[in-house]
């Protein structure tokens, strides 16, 4: 009997406790979702109004008092009535019809622009009555052999007024989609014009490729600096989901992407070779235009099939997570955080769990007026946790502060952790209070990676701060091109309250010099 509970003592101290506590600090509001999953699953049930499957494929925000949904169906919807709380009246306009499967949703110079299939377009409304009498093609010219994964996603803006978008290879053509496609002469891949490329659009309207080797991009947005990030999601060539920054020339992992590359206008050239097959620091040396992710979601600690990219814009009325990034993990039906930095010119950061018990696949965000944060769900295709095939939600700051750590920063030699609150100096100068350990990847045409070259590091404690705000932490060895994973759950608040999330994984591309 003694011993029977002493196993389940040790079983629940070893169960995370986070996911129980995140909604005392971010609620989730359901506006439009079942409230079981036998309804869910259902093959008549369909949310309000009139049967309208609410497949969210895109979010934009209208005005204080709505926003403006995409559906995978190839409409876009006017709701009315979501902010409430509860969200007891909720109306529903639909704007715009007969498009084909717009995977983005983006509200600029009163109009509204998507990415369909075969283009980016623009809706507008010129009699005021809220139904679009105009759609324009803004741009075109990419490939479109028929293959069911050829996604197009987009349009976000970056900070100098140019509209990205970002497309899916196409995986395994058969032979009446290969006559559609082009080939690289050297490489022999073949794929669509431009698929797996992440392609922008100038305020004339001019398309140009950026940069190459996307696998399935179904995230991207700007940071605060007005820099374009995607997401990837693991399979091949891709070792597990992770954040790129785009820029032009650049390549970042997918091979077949290449097959475009000796297209006029392509600003990448003389790739002669892949390394597949090896680890990544080794093939990033082999391949200088390839270039590592800002930041690796390790596989299913972080998710499994990364989407899209929001910045927290809201200046504190989300909570302590004002100019970072908050990121949709469709497969655990939940939302990650990433705090960027940059190091010698480079992006690079940590990934943290934020948000988990959405109702569906979380497929596209969008920050609200008032800060809060409209989250959609679709999952079709694929599986997804949660009580939805579809839906929308809301995520609200209940106002509270979680403990957690708000930035983990590269140091010369290990890290430095800042909070969002004052901590109990004794835990964290106490050793005991932390592990890490850290991996890399095998870059390779097979699906994913294992975690390599894993290691267990050696960290101390070797200054806090006289707040408890901040620890710095000497970690040896530092380990270029590595996930440094950090725990730390002997770390305290002044309350005695442990860490909301107590994991951190930080990718580390670069180290830092000395001053």
């Amino acid at each position: 009997m003694k011993s029977s509970i002493a196993l389940l003592l040790f079983v629940l101290t070893a169960l995370p406790c986070a996911a129980a506590d995140e909604a005392d600090y971010y609620r989730i509001i359901s506006i439009s979702t079942p409230k079981a999953q036998t309804a869910s699953r259902s093959q008549n049930w369909k949310p309000a109004p009139d049967g309208l499957a609410l497949e969210v494929s895109g979010i934009t925000r209208v005005d204080d008092s709505r926003i403006a949904v995409a559906i995978r169906k190839g409409e876009i919807w006017f709701l009315d009535g979501v902010y409430d709380d509860p969200p007891s009246n909720v109306q529903y306009h639909r704007f715009a019809s007969a498009l084909h499967e717009p995977l983005g949703l983006l509200k600029h110079n009163d109009a509204y622009y998507c990415v369909q299939r075969s283009e980016l377009t623009r809706i507008a409304d010129l009699d005021g009555d809220d139904v679009a009498d105009e759609y324009l093609t803004v741009a075109k010219g990419w490939g479109v052999t028929g293959h069911y994964h050829e996604y197009a996603y987009g349009p976000k803006l970056d900070g100098q007024g140019n509209l990205w978008l970002t497309l899916n290879i196409g995986l395994g053509l058969n032979k009446d989609q290969q006559q559609h496609a082009v080939t690289d002469p050297k490489l022999g891949y073949r794929q669509g014009l431009w698929r797996g490329w992440g392609m922008m659009v100038d305020p004339t309207g001019k398309l140009s490729p950026v940069c190459a080797g996307m696998r399935s991009p179904s995230g991207l947005g700007a940071n605060a600096a007005g820099d374009m990030f995607y997401t990837d999601q693991q399979g091949n060539w891709v070792a597990t989901n992770s954040l790129h920054h785009m820029r032009s020339g650049v390549f970042f992992h997918h091979a077949e992407a290449l097959a475009s590359m000796s297209q006029p206008g392509s600003p990448l050239k003389g790739i002669d070779q892949v390394p597949g097959g090896l680890a990544l620091p080794e093939a990033l040396q082999r391949m200088p235009a390839m270039k590592p992710p800002a930041v690796w979601f390790p596989y299913k600690k972080m998710g499994q099939s990364t989407t899209d990219v929001m910045l927290d814009a809201s200046d504190g009325g989300f909570g302590p997570f004002a100019g970072q990034l908050l990121i949709g993990e469709f497969t655990q039906a939940s939302i990650n955080r990433v705090f960027l930095e940059k190091v010698d010119g480079e992006y690079q950061g940590a990934c943290f769990p934020f948000r988990r018990g959405l109702g569906s696949a979380v497929l596209r965000l969008t920050q609200g007026d008032d800060g809060s944060v409209f989250v959609g769900l679709t999952n079709r295709g694929w599986s997804s946790l949660g009580t939805a095939s579809y839906g929308l939600q809301r995520l609200v700051w209940t106002g509270k502060m979680p403990t957690e750590i708000q930035e983990m920063r590269a140091t010369p030699d290990g890290f430095e952790l800042v909070f969002t609150k004052p901590m109990d100096r004794k835990s964290l100068q106490n050793a005991d209070s932390y592990s890490i350990r850290s991996y890399t990847y095998r870059y390779q045409s097979g699906y994913g990676s294992d975690e390599i070259q894993d290691r267990v590091l050696n960290v101390r404690p070797v200054d806090v701060s006289a707040d408890g705000r901040r620890v710095r932490l000497k970690v040896d060895p530092l380990r270029r091109y590595f996930v440094h994973e950090l725990h730390a759950p002997g770390v305290r608040d002044t309350d005695g309250q442990p860490l909301l999330h107590s994991n951190a994984y930080y990718t580390l591309n670069r180290i830092p010099s000395k001053d």
